[in-house]
């Protein structure tokens, strides 16, 4: 007669790894971020709801694009030149948002 004992999971067989799931919560994080700050910089441009609306429609775009290169909207691995793309597209809606305010 054969015992077969079930093996123990060791780790999260799922995730690629704690790097792997940092990266892919910064990229969620920047990207609601940078549809925001989208969304913030069409409405100051225009200084009207229909500015806010164009900008959402760039967010949207702006997603779809993401997507499109990367296969998913949150990948698994995501390549650092993206996240470091990605932190520069925020920074400078943040730039341009704080010079249309001030």
């Amino acid at each position: 007669m054969t015992y077969n004992l079930p093996e123990s999971a060791i780790g999260n067989s799922v995730s690629a790894g704690r790097a792997s799931d940092v990266k892919t919560a910064a990229a969620a994080a920047l990207l609601t971020f940078g549809a925001g700050m989208l969304v913030l910089v069409g409405y100051l441009l225009l200084d009207s709801f229909f500015g806010g609306l164009l900008g959402a429609v760039g967010a949207v775009f702006a997603v779809i694009w993401w997507r499109s290169v990367h296969e998913k909207v949150f990948p698994r691995d995501i390549p650092v030149k993206s996240m470091i793309v990605l932190a520069v597209v925020n920074a400078v809606l943040g730039v341009i948002t704080f010079l249309l305010t001030s």
